[in-house]
């Protein structure tokens, strides 16, 4: 019989074998802090700049805003920021939203003229009441703040708009019409969490939609007592089972990330049995003790992961296809 002296003294030597054999617990490993994962190729510029932060003791709420905004100032992007591919009516509008270790979140949509929606999107969780501000009154928010107003459409996605514009047909296309999202969750040094996720949104969509990126829940959510997560592909998908959300409360159950990621996809596969083979969805998530973990419905989903073991490498996640 275990005594309460004994479990006290034993409760010391936690780390050996026959204590976590006699108590029936396996501590979390242990694991270097900060790490930084990212959606898609670009994710490699993103985690660089987060980085910088992170490896000087800084907050990860800073070091994903400022991997965001890396893909949103780049205009050879053609799925987020300046550059991104217009509406069907030749607009470029952006959607963002960001989360922090405290479970503050903003997030803007509709947002014209911006080059950086992530960092408006920071401005209206510190600011404001709200967490969501659209259109105009997003444009009008952004503007009084101090950001600039410039044109977003280049002269290679005009380009590429008006050849669609001959047939008009939006049929999208697995990871390409799909690859339209940087997601970005971080740890930090002091083991707090921190998200963000910024796009243009799908090429030649109708006016006015909005897919996951910007919902809290959907395509990025961060509970800091568990993990934190985020979404790329076809949002309309991601929305319908609140995915990010949905991945943080499976790893809340004891699930891995890379488990959590797996269940995620076999729910929209359950919903959309057809549909799920013709269209891309990614979820990446990272848990309190650095663990990390990506899964897709179809091959070519790519991430990128920094930490001290890791210096930014690109991985191809697994797939349900």
């Amino acid at each position: 019989m275990t005594t309460r002296r004994k479990f006290l003294q034993l409760g010391t030597l936690a780390s050996l074998a026959p204590v976590t054999k006699l108590f029936g617990y396996t501590p979390p490993p242990i694991v270097s802090k900060p790490v930084v994962i990212s959606t898609w190729n670009f994710g490699v510029g993103a985690n660089e700049e987060a980085w910088k932060i992170l490896s000087n003791n800084g907050r990860a709420l800073d070091a994903v805003e400022a991997g965001a905004r890396v893909p949103e100032g780049d205009p050879k992007e053609s799925s987020v920021g300046l550059g991104g591919l217009p509406d069907r009516d030749g607009r470029v509008t952006l959607d963002s939203c960001i989360m922090d270790e405290f479970a503050n979140c903003g997030a803007v949509a509709c947002l014209e003229h911006i080059v950086h929606p992530v960092s408006v999107a920071r401005k209206v969780m510190e600011k404001t009441p709200h967490v969501f501000l659209v259109g105009e009154g997003a444009l009008k928010f952004a503007l009084d703040n101090g950001f600039k107003k410039e044109k977003l459409l280049t002269k290679e996605s005009e380009k590429v708009w008006k050849e669609w514009l001959k047939t008009a047909q939006y049929k999208p296309v697995a990871n390409i019409e799909n690859h339209d999202t940087i997601g970005i969750v971080a740890l930090d040094d002091k083991q707090n969490l921190s998200g963000a996720c910024t796009t243009s949104g799908m090429a030649f969509k109708m006016q006015g939609r909005v897919g996951d990126s910007p919902i809290i829940g959907a395509a990025l959510f961060v509970d800091n007592e568990i993990g934190a997560a985020t979404s790329t592909g076809v949002g309309e998908e991601v929305i319908r089972i609140v995915g990010s959300h949905l991945v943080v409360e499976l790893m809340r159950q004891g699930n891995t990330p890379q488990e959590a990621c797996e269940k995620a996809v076999q729910r929209i596969v359950k919903n959309q049995p057809k549909k799920s083979k013709e269209i891309q969805v990614g979820f990446l998530a990272l848990n309190k003790n650095g663990d990390y973990g990506a899964y897709a419905l179809q091959k070519g989903f790519t991430y990128a992961v920094y930490s001290k073991e890791v210096p930014n490498k690109i991985f191809e996640a697994k797939s349900y296809y």
